[in-house]
């Protein structure tokens, strides 16, 4: 028998079979990937999160003082120099040194006295006999005066005592003034301060041998200070005494002072002129510091916001300007004036505009943002 036929027979519904259930395994999947599809197609798409919650202020319309920006030098409103007024005499000691704060009669140096007193003794000495010799030429002249019409003396005599009397008060007056100057320049052993103030220099110096004249301290009179502004010619007309001046010196705390006057020239060869700005209260200000300030010659209305919704990228100042679908735009605006918190805006915004008030560095063109609700405020406790 041959087997051949038996076989065929065999192996045609094996292959009947597969091909039944691969179809049945594609249509299947066919089934699965249409539900899936179907499935996404119903459900809906998920909304973008916010990338940032932030607050948001609006443009205000405030009025902000016109100022006139200025340098110039903080100096001593007046400087006085204390000198030595005798000649030759020794400094024994100095009381006083650089920042000192004097009154006016201190005592800021001493010379050596000894030579002053002794010349003072030798002169109350000629003094004395000169008080000697008029009280005897006094009485003599008393006594010829007295004898002028007995004819026991001669008019010649009589004018020798008389004349006698008037030269010993002379000399005594001479002496008497001999004397305060002695007096004067013991006083002068001691230097004293000429003013209230502080004292900004000293070169006096104990053991040195000083001339009449030579300079041994010098005195910022009263401790004021002034700021001297160069201003430019063309707006000194805009500075008038008594108007407020907010000054920077050094790095430090604002300064406040008040314009005294205006100087009545200006130099040629800068064309600006001087300001004096009287400084109250310098604070930690010192002579002869550099210092920039601003002259309040008036005020305008601007546009403001917060200084903390003003960021500054690339030189520019931009603000995040919010849309009403909450997302924010970049936008670049332009800046003036600074008062307190406050900047002003001068272009690139509306009034009414709200924008991020802050933490405009986290976000970017096109952000959606969440807008914080204002806190209520808090309840006062009974």
């Amino acid at each position: 028998m041959n087997p051949q036929p038996f076989k065929n027979i065999c192996i045609i519904p094996m292959k009947k079979k597969l091909l039944t259930l691969a179809a049945a395994l594609l249509g299947a999947g066919l089934i699965a990937l249409w539900t899936v599809r179907a499935a996404g197609a119903e459900k809906p798409a998920a909304s973008p999160r916010p990338s940032l919650t932030v607050s948001t202020v609006q443009t205000e319309r405030a009025s902000l003082p016109v100022a006139l920006s200025a340098n110039g030098t903080i100096a001593a409103w007046q400087e006085a120099v204390v000198g030595a007024e005798s000649n030759g005499w020794r400094l024994s000691e100095v009381k006083v040194n650089v920042g000192d704060v004097v009154r006016r009669g201190q005592v800021l140096a001493s010379f050596v006295v000894e030579m002053a007193q002794a010349d003072l003794a030798q002169t109350r000495a000629a003094v004395a006999e000169a008080e000697a010799n008029l009280a005897e030429a006094t009485a003599n002249a008393q006594r010829a005066r007295e004898l002028q019409n007995s004819g026991a003396l001669s008019e010649q005599q009589i004018n020798q005592y008389l004349t006698a009397e008037r030269t010993a008060r002379a000399r005594l007056e001479a002496q008497n003034a001999a004397a305060k100057v002695q007096q004067l320049r013991l006083a002068q052993t001691q230097v004293l301060a000429p003013d209230d103030g502080v004292i900004s220099a000293r070169t006096a110096t104990v053991g040195a041998v000083v001339p009449a004249g030579q300079e041994l301290f010098r005195l910022i009179r009263k401790g004021r200070l002034e700021w001297r502004a160069e201003v430019a010619a063309s707006d000194l007309a805009a500075i008038k005494p008594g108007q407020s001046v907010r000054l920077v010196a050094g790095g430090g705390a604002p300064v406040t002072g008040v314009v005294r006057m205006v100087a009545p020239t200006v130099d040629t060869a800068t064309r600006n002129g001087l300001v004096y700005v009287d400084l109250p209260a310098p604070g930690a200000a010192k002579a002869g510091m550099f210092a920039r300030g601003d002259f309040e010659i008036g005020a305008s209305n601007a546009l403001t916001l917060p200084q903390t919704a003003v960021l500054l990228r690339d030189g520019f100042s931009w603000v995040f300007k919010l849309g009403a679908d909450s997302k924010v735009a970049q936008v670049k605006v332009g800046v003036g004036r600074r008062v307190g918190e406050r900047i002003e805006i001068t272009s690139g915004l509306e009034p009414g505009a709200k924008v991020v008030a802050s933490g405009g560095g986290f976000l970017a063109d096109g952000d959606l943002v969440r807008v914080a609700d204002a806190a209520a405020p808090a309840k006062a406790k009974p």
